[in-house]
This record gives structure tokens, sequence and C-alpha cells, in this order.
């Protein structure tokens, strides 16, 4: 056997293992995904469960967006000198656990705290998710690997949201958090299995992670996050009513909406990968464009359903294209620290879960109507442009600053 092909297939398993372990990964994706999303297609169903209204319902899925954004932070720097592979287990083990104690709530106050329990793995899962698949690949290929990473989250709006959305209409919203405790034990597994081990970085230290928070540059892109995305949220937090009180579809129905909205972000998910390879920068700003300009068409045609099913496809494509460059920029402006600063994009992105759900059931409550939410969304979408500009500009500045200083040094 020649050496050629024996380094060709050297290069090959290599590439299989990386695949493989990008997929155990991605399963977890699935998990996180199929819990946080198909809250918002049962929110009627949980409202009526724990006898409360459905702006109030609204605030189940904020407490579990504010898990995630106390939680990514404040386990990462407790784990800091954790393998990454032992870190990925223990927090998919508490993800499990948090989705089981979501059963057995029997009124509104205790699953609001279930469910902040259940999101705090959520960020940190990611987060380090996102590192250990950037490192199996080549530098070129870290969007695509991300975002192949972020296509459990997509898939799982494809098939797992409508699954328990359709399981929680027929046999009570409660059996999704079983469903998701099983997708959970078979993260654990397939994480075993499949990813190799790493050891910790030998300079890894609580320091070290937090050093990223020095940076303007860390802070504008969760901004970018944070008020961009809150428009996408603020849509798909109220999608059910939405689409039956103003589109005019029948709730069964909703499974196959949910489905779409999964469809467009699978689509969005694997260009955004390849966005992200292209230019970073030049992708949020494509997306940020592209999502208000997408969410104004919405708000003005919902009441044509077919034009409503369309533009759910859409919205759930043009929204998960943004999240690859979003996690690579991080990677990207927090060198040292990248495994906090990754987790940090979810507690971003569920900081605008938070932000989208509040603000569109104000906007409800006030009486403007459920295509509300998707105007005001647009706006926090220009305003997400806007800071990506802003930061994009400092950066070009503090590039030339750095050119011209060496070029005058002695």
């Amino acid at each position: 056997m020649s050496t050629s092909t024996t380094l060709s297939g050297t290069r090959r398993g290599s590439a299989n293992s990386a695949a493989w372990a990008i997929f155990a990964l991605a399963i977890g994706g699935f998990g996180i995904g199929t819990t946080e999303f198909a809250m918002m297609g049962l929110l009627p169903n949980v409202a009526e469960g724990v006898h409360v209204t459905v702006p109030e319902a609204g605030h189940v899925i904020s407490a579990y967006a504010l898990g995630v954004v106390v939680g990514a932070p404040l386990l990462v720097a407790l784990s800091a000198k954790w393998p990454r592979k032992t870190l990925a287990l223990a927090l998919m083990a508490l993800f499990t656990l948090g989705n089981l104690s979501s059963v057995f709530a029997q009124d509104y106050v205790t699953l609001m705290v279930t469910r902040f329990v259940a999101g705090l793995p959520h960020g940190a899962y990611f987060g380090v998710a996102a590192v250990l698949a950037a490192s199996l690949v080549a530098p070129t290929k870290r969007g695509r690997a991300i975002a192949m990473v972020m296509m459990g989250l997509s898939v799982a709006n494809v098939v797992g949201v409508p699954l328990a959305t359709l399981v929680g209409q027929q046999f009570g919203w409660r059996l999704m958090f079983v469903l998701v405790a099983f997708v959970g034990l078979v993260t654990l597994a397939a994480i075993a299995k499949a990813i190799p081990a790493q050891k910790a970085h030998p300079d890894a230290s609580l320091r070290r992670e937090l050093s990223a928070l020095k940076r303007s540059q860390v802070w504008l892109t969760l901004l970018i996050g944070v008020v961009g995305f809150g428009g996408f949220f603020a849509v798909y937090t109220y999608i059910a009513n939405t689409m039956t009180d103003v589109a005019g579809f029948s709730a069964g129905f909703l499974p196959v909406i949910v489905g779409l909205y999964g469809l467009g972000m699978v689509a969005g998910s694997f260009v955004g990968g390849k966005l992200a390879d292209w230019s970073v920068m030049g992708s949020i700003y494509l997306m940020m464009a592209c999502i208000a300009a997408v969410l104004v068409v919405y708000a003005l045609t919902v009441h044509i359903q077919w034009a409503a099913l369309l533009m759910t496809f859409v919205i759930g494509a043009s929204g998960s294209m943004l999240i690859p460059s979003l996690q690579t920029r991080l990677l990207d402006v927090s060198p040292g620290a990248p495994t906090l600063a990754s987790s940090l994009n979810h507690s971003a992105l569920n900081m605008a879960n938070a932000l989208g759900a509040f603000v569109g059931g104000l906007v409800i409550t006030w009486g403007w109507g459920f295509t509300a939410p998707a105007l005001v969304g647009a706006v926090l979408a220009v305003l997400g442009l806007a800071i990506a500009g802003a930061s994009g500009m400092l950066e070009r500045t503090n590039r030339t600053r750095a050119t011209a200083a060496a070029a005058t040094a002695p």
C-alpha cells in the first residue's frame, strides 16, 4: 500500500470521526430545540393547564430564557478547568434532569422555577459544543461545523417540535418533557462514544475565561443578538395565536406550520454556515437587513393563508442564517476565552427570546393585535443592524490605528 493511499485513508477516517462527533453534539441541540420551541406551539395548552392567560404563560418562556442567560456564564466559569467533553456530558445530564422536573410541576409558579432550572445548561452546552466542533475541522470550515451543531436546533423544529406539539395537544403538554428527557439520555450516550477525549487547556482558569468580558467587540456582538433577534422571537412566541386568529388556520394544523418554520431553519442553518465562512461581518449585515424586511412583509400578508405559510418558512430561514455568523464572530473576537464567549451567544439569543416574548405580549395586551409583534421586531432588527455597523466601524478604526502605529514604530 502506498504512502499516499495510507494518508488518504487516515484523512477520511479523521473526517468521518469528526462528522460523527458533530452529529452527537447536534443530537443535544435537537433536544434543546424541542423543549425550547415546543413551548411556543403549546402555549395555549400550557396557559389552560396552569390556569393563566396566554400572555402570562409567555412568561414561562421568559423564565427558561432567563435560565439560559444566567447559566451560560455561571456554569462555564465554574467549570473553566474541566475537559470540554466532560463539561458537555455534565451539561446534558443537568438538562435532562431539569426537563424531568418540569413534568411534575403542578402550578404556574413551580413551572416557572423548573423551566428556569432546565434553561441553565442550554447556553453553556451550545457554547462548548461550538468550540468542540470548531476544533475538529480546518479553520476554513469552522462556520459549517458550527452550523451543523446548530442544525440539531433547526431539525428540532421540523421533527421534534411538531411531534411534541401534536403529542402535547392530544395527550397533555407535560409529555413533551418526557420526550425531551429521552433525547437527553441518547445524547449522553452519543457524546460519550463519539467525542474524542481532550485535555483541559494547561492555562485554563476562571480569570482566563472572564478575560473575554473585557473586549468591547464581544459585548457589541452579544448586543446584536439581543436586539436584532428580539423580533424573531416576538413573532415565534405567539405564532399559534397568530395563525389561528389572524390567518384562520385550525389548531390541528399548527404542527404543520411549526414544521414549516423548522424547514426554514434547516435551510437557513445550511446556508448560514457557508455565509459565515464567506464573510462573518458581511453575512451579519446582510441577514439583519433581511430579517427587518421579512418581518414587515409577514405583518402585512399573514392574513392571507398561502402568504402566511410562505413567510413562516422565510422567517425561520432568515433567523437561523444569522446564528453561525454570530457564533463565529464571538470565537474571532475572544482569543484565549472561546468557551465563555461562545456560550454567551446563547445568553444573548435567549435575552432576545425574553425580550421578544415580553414586547410581543405587551403590544398584544395593548390591543394592537397579533401582527404588531412583527412590526416591533422589524424595528429591533434595524437597531441590530445599526449595532453591527458600529462594531464594524470600530474594528476598522482600531485596525487602521494599529497599522499606523506599526508603520511609525522605530
